[in-house]
């Protein structure tokens, strides 16, 4: 298990990291989520023992990174962001020099690592350069030296940056495979990427926490409630006054002028039994539907949501999500009024 508390980071005056805290359990993927310059790449860094904190601590299985570095670092795989080859080595080499780095016992080297290049499927590379494989390879050379002397804790910093469709399933495949003997850090400002393999995840910002949450909570709060897309002829007041009126419908906003008479619509409904209804309830009141289309909310938009939230007192996604929901229906009360009011100007033009 790692453990992490109060972890800072200045360069400087700057803070790169502010006062973190969380855990990765035995056998766990924990998703490490943050736009670019988040912070996310000192906190690994420090955690595997590359640069030290200026505050806080970090527990590996027990050891401190600082106090007993030695103990702790024997106990993680690093696949940073550019994979640390020898561009000049041979595979097989390479990583008979890193078995050497990591203790790994010169009577076991060899079965040792025909072992890791046969879970990544790179011995038929072994005799070539590093300098003259693929990218894809060149990233499985590197998953491969993370996982040399059998660590418990796998850290890997954007491993799928730069890969093509096939090679990126063939590393989640592989991400997800090592879950059975490891823990895994994974780090990314993809989130599609960290909700199709995390089991939870941590959201930084600016250098502090925003949220921790598993992904299941995370999904299933983004898909909660469809948002119909309609495009409406007839007055755009009493059209949203018959949307309002209709049970299930959360909220009407973006009344947008298309052109005299018509308006388009977005209507976040609490599920999708409420379409009919909704659009028996327009017809009857003589508005003519000339389009329907239907959206959920995307993991990507409740991402950016998220970062963009005021740092300040570390909350569950749960939370952030339901402030979130707050603001929006506050802001939909008055949206509908003033949009219908300036339609009916325009229709009287």
């Amino acid at each position: 298990m790692v453990e992490i508390k109060h972890l800072t980071k200045y360069y400087g005056p700057k803070a790169a990291v502010k006062d973190i805290s969380f855990t990765i359990e035995d056998n766990e993927i924990l998703g490490f989520l943050g736009p670019n310059g988040a912070g996310k790449s000192t906190t690994l860094n420090i955690i595997c023992g590359v640069i030290p904190s200026t505050s806080g601590s970090v527990t590996i299985n027990g050891y401190d990174i600082e106090e007993q570095p030695v103990k702790a670092k024997q106990c993680i795989g690093f696949l940073p962001e550019i994979p640390p080859v020898y561009m000049d080595m041979k595979v097989n080499e390479y990583l008979m020099f890193v078995a050497g780095l990591r203790g790994v016992p010169a009577s076991k080297r060899k079965s040792h690592i025909q072992r890791v290049m046969q879970r990544l499927n790179i011995q038929d590379v072994s005799k070539r350069l590093i300098h003259n494989l693929s990218k894809g390879y060149k990233q499985r050379v590197g998953f491969a030296q993370a996982l040399i002397g059998d660590p418990k804790i796998i850290i890997l910093d954007e491993p799928t940056v730069g890969l093509d469709p096939s090679q990126l399933i063939e590393v989640r495949n592989l991400i997800l495979d090592l879950k059975r003997d490891h823990s895994i850090i994974l780090s990314s400002h993809i989130l599609s990427e960290i909700s199709a393999i995390c089991d939870r995840v941590v959201i930084i910002n600016h250098g502090e926490i925003q949220a921790i949450d598993t992904i299941a909570n995370l999904e299933s709060s983004a898909g909660a409630n469809t948002v119909l897309k309609l495009k409406i002829q007839g007055s755009s007041r009493e059209a949203a006054r018959i949307i309002k009126g209709v049970e299930g419908v959360l909220r009407v906003s973006n009344i947008t002028f298309v052109k005299t008479g018509i308006y388009t619509y977005d209507v976040e409904i609490a599920h999708r039994d409420v379409r009919n209804p909704l659009l028996s309830a327009l017809l009857y009141g003589k508005m003519e539907v000339l389009e329907v289309s239907e959206e959920r909310k995307s993991l990507e938009q409740i991402f950016v949501n998220l970062v963009n939230q005021p740092v300040g007192k570390k909350k569950s996604l749960r939370d952030l999500l339901d402030e979130m929901e707050d603001e929006s229906q506050s802001t939909a009360s008055e949206e509908p009024e003033e949009a219908a009011s300036a339609g009916e100007e325009s229709e009287e033009v």
